[in-house]
């Protein structure tokens, strides 16, 4: 009797030890599989992607690569729902492979369209720089230059934040201030390139060479004074007796480079004119009044008139004289001069003494030569 109950408790005892092992082998072996690694790979390089400006630089391929990796973790999500024991990662890893692949080819597509954005950004910043460089130094050499000044002044500062962006990679926001700027150039271009070409143009130059050389002429046979005041050289030529007898620095109206149409436009005139009143005490020192405007001007005037170039109501304007105060002094279309420079030619030349004025008489002028090969 005792061996049997012996008996029975070993067979509990073992059924014990076999009940343990089966839930401890339950435990070891129903353990889930691990992720494979490619999964956090191609998260890491989805973000990488995205970071980098994908959606700009391949959108199209960008979407594609999106699906690809969407398809790949709904997968993964299904196979993780399952029972471990059913668990089967395998198909999951290989299509995160493929992702994988997909992303390669993609980064490699984003680094070529970024170098070919950072080189057209990087000649559009050199080329816009020279533009306005060139155009700058335009503007110093003519009064009209203020008017392209503030729309320089805004493409320089559009410029310059495009630079920094530049240098930061930041290509798209660099394009984005670059796109601007164009635009400011061209309405710079528009008030100042107008006046250049006019000193180079060919039919004004032989214009004003003929009156030139009428004058110092005229100077020659009457052993007369005469002035020819040369608006590209900023100056004025008193000839005696038809010989350069001194030159004068002289500064011009406000839009002095263009010929006067009529009162206000701050243009200083352009012609054959005589000095007729000589006033010793001036609000400008002294001055030399001139017939602005002769008969010439007055047709030229009622020309402009009746084809609309000129508003009806405006009238022809007048009182153009040449006056001190300083060559540096911006006019209202009037010649000003250095006060000793005015005292100078005041005792020089009596009233009815020629003053012709142009623009230029060398078609190589300081004003055509600025755009020279532009």
């Amino acid at each position: 009797m005792r061996i049997f109950v012996n008996a029975s408790s070993v067979v509990r005892n073992l059924f014990k030890v076999i009940f343990i092992l089966a839930i401890l082998l339950c435990v070891f072996s129903c353990a889930a599989s691990p992720i494979p690694p490619e999964v956090k790979l191609a998260e890491e390089q989805e973000h990488k992607l995205w970071s980098s400006g994908a959606e700009v630089y391949a959108p199209a391929e960008y979407n594609r690569y999106k699906i690809v990796f969407r398809n790949a973790k709904e997968g993964l999500i299904k196979e993780q729902s399952r029972f471990v024991w059913f668990q089967d990662y395998r198909i999951a890893q290989s299509e995160f492979r493929d992702v994988l692949k997909v992303g390669y080819v993609l980064q490699e597509k984003i680094s070529k369209q970024k170098s070919i954005k950072e080189e057209s950004i990087s000649n559009q910043i050199s080329s816009f720089k020279n533009r306005i460089e060139t155009l700058r130094g335009l503007t110093e050499k003519i009064n009209e230059g203020r008017l392209a000044r503030k729309d320089l002044v805004k493409a320089e500062l559009l410029l310059s934040e495009a630079t920094v962006r530049y240098n930061n990679d930041d290509y798209v926001a660099a394009e984005d201030k670059i796109k601007k700027i164009p635009g400011l150039i061209t309405v710079a271009e528009d008030a100042v390139l107008p006046i250049f070409k006019r000193y180079a143009d060919r039919n004004h130059i032989n214009k004003w060479q003929r009156l030139a050389i009428e004058t110092i002429d005229e100077s020659k046979k009457s052993d007369m004074p005469a002035i020819i005041i040369n608006k590209s050289k900023r100056i004025l030529l008193l000839y005696q007796s038809g010989v350069l007898f001194k030159t004068f620095k002289i500064g011009l109206g406000r839009n002095g480079s263009f010929d006067k149409l009529h009162a206000g436009d701050n243009s200083t005139p352009e012609g054959k004119y005589k000095i007729i009143k000589k006033k010793s005490v001036n609000r400008y020192q002294k001055a030399l009044l001139i017939n602005y405007p002769n008969e010439e001007d007055q047709r030229d005037f009622i020309r402009a008139k009746k084809k609309g170039v000129i508003p009806a109501g405006v009238r022809i304007g007048g009182l153009i004289e040449i006056h001190g105060g300083g060559e540096d002094s911006m006019t209202y279309g009037c010649i000003a001069m250095d006060n000793k420079d005015i005292d100078d030619i005041f005792n020089l030349v009596p009233v009815g003494t020629p003053v012709t004025i142009v623009g230029a008489v060398d078609y190589k002028n300081d004003l055509s030569s600025a755009i020279k090969g532009r």
